[in-house]
């Protein structure tokens, strides 16, 4: 594996096009938005494939994972617990100090101004913290 955590080299944002075509429902839908309003949100974004085939979005450490299961999409943002959020769109894994997640069902509509804020303030606490 390389430094990404990509096995056989492969790019990143190549295994994710693969798994967001491999799904071919819903769920692949919702991933291939969610990763593109998260490019809106920071063009910088650095995407990585961890821990076995999770989708990760970094910047300066890591802002969320894209994991998919049987009946929700989970965004998962590694410092959830430390950001704003006054849409209230994080919706699982409330009861953690440092994570939070955002559960997303077949049919639900994204708020997408808030989730690219959401994403913003996310890139600004791991660059206060990485100039700590």
């Amino acid at each position: 594996m390389d430094k990404s955590g990509s096995p056989n080299g492969k790019a990143p944002s190549r295994l994710i096009d693969a798994r967001i075509k491999e799904l071919g429902d819903w769920r692949g839908e919702m991933l291939g938005r969610l990763r593109a309003l998260i490019k809106q949100a920071d063009p910088d974004v650095v995407e990585e494939w961890k821990w076995r085939g999770v989708p990760v979005w970094s910047h300066d450490g890591l802002i969320c994972t894209g994991e998919t299961y049987k009946s929700v999409v989970k965004m998962t943002f590694a410092k959830g617990a430390a950001l704003p959020d006054p849409a209230r769109l994080f919706n699982a894994s409330l009861e953690g100090n440092t994570r939070r997640a955002i559960d997303l069902h077949e049919g639900e509509k994204i708020n997408e101004k808030a989730l690219k804020t959401l994403v913003r303030a996310a890139v600004t606490l791991n660059k206060s913290k990485a100039k700590s």
